[in-house]
């Protein structure tokens, strides 16, 4: 048994049923004393919907090679800093993360599971980080991605654009007039200085209040998932149970029928017996006669 074609099997399931197939390739390879595949396999952890969703994209080989190309081309233009080509490829992203998603949507469809439109949301998460992030890109290329990528979907530093638009009003930009009478004093650049520090800190208390939530969500989807695979493990362990109760049961049923013939036997034994008993007392009478 091989952990990676099981791997592919898995994660082309819909998320209901991954946990219990899962348990199951475990208990194959610990029966076939392969406890290593075993480990890596129970390793394997339960995809969202939307990134089972976009896994079954990512085997589209024709969808997955133009993401991957556009990718290539977004950072190729970011690192050369060309404005006009990074321009129509970000009109071009949007294009195609939107079609790549429904398309995504249609995929669940097919395998019978169709998914929200907060789902889709979570697909072109996913779609933009793939194009942001080659490491995501890699993942998904492989099909087992297990939820959203918790990276920037923004390609990092500051865009061509931003650059060039900054340079281009660096040397445009007239020069400053002189001062003149009422003109921000002491006390308004103190309060906007405070106002700036009070934005500042409530951008950081959201920063800081949204990391907690996802940390409390990354936790409750650890518990959910754990107590997913108790429920497969018990319900695999009460199959097992039960084909061992009918088994006995039958085992128990044919040792019962053997005791009724054994006991149909004997009396038949016994009247046999009898009969033969009589039939020397009749012979024995008939020969001590006169």
């Amino acid at each position: 048994m091989d952990a990676d074609d099981v791997a592919e099997e898995l994660y082309r399931l819909p998320p209901v049923q991954f946990t219990a197939a899962r348990n199951a390739q475990v208990v194959a390879a610990k029966r076939a004393g392969d406890a290593a595949t075993a480990r890596r396999i129970s390793a394997f952890h339960k995809p969202t919907l939307a990134a089972w969703a976009s896994n079954l994209l990512a085997r589209q080989k024709e969808e997955a090679r133009q993401l991957l190309e556009l990718a290539e081309a977004l950072r190729e233009a970011h690192r050369t800093l060309d404005p006009d080509r990074f321009r129509t490829l970000g009109h071009q992203q949007h294009a195609v993360v939107a079609g790549l998603a429904r398309q995504a949507g249609g995929l669940a469809r097919q395998a019978g599971q169709p998914v929200s439109p907060s789902v889709l949301h979570e697909v072109e998460q996913i779609l933009r980080a793939v194009l942001a992030d080659p490491e995501v890109a890699e993942q998904w290329a492989a099909g087992r991605l297990t939820k959203v990528p918790a990276v920037s979907t923004d390609f990092p530093g500051t865009s061509p654009l931003a650059q060039v638009s900054k340079k281009d009003a660096k040397t445009e930009r007239p020069a400053p007039a002189p001062a003149r009478e009422g003109a921000p004093d002491a006390a308004e650049a103190k309060r906007r200085a405070r106002l700036k520090e009070a934005m500042k800190a409530a951008t950081e208390a959201a920063a800081e209040a949204s990391r907690r939530a996802e940390e409390e969500h990354e936790r409750a989807a650890a518990r959910r998932s754990a107590a997913d695979e108790r429920v497969a493990l018990l319900t695999a362990q009460l199959g097992e149970a039960e084909q061992e109760r009918r088994t006995a049961a039958e085992a128990a049923d044919e040792a019962s029928e053997r005791v009724r013939d054994a006991a149909r036997e004997q009396k038949a034994a016994q009247r046999k017996s009898a009969s033969t008993s009589r039939a020397v007392d009749r012979l024995s009478g008939g020969l001590s006669g006169p």
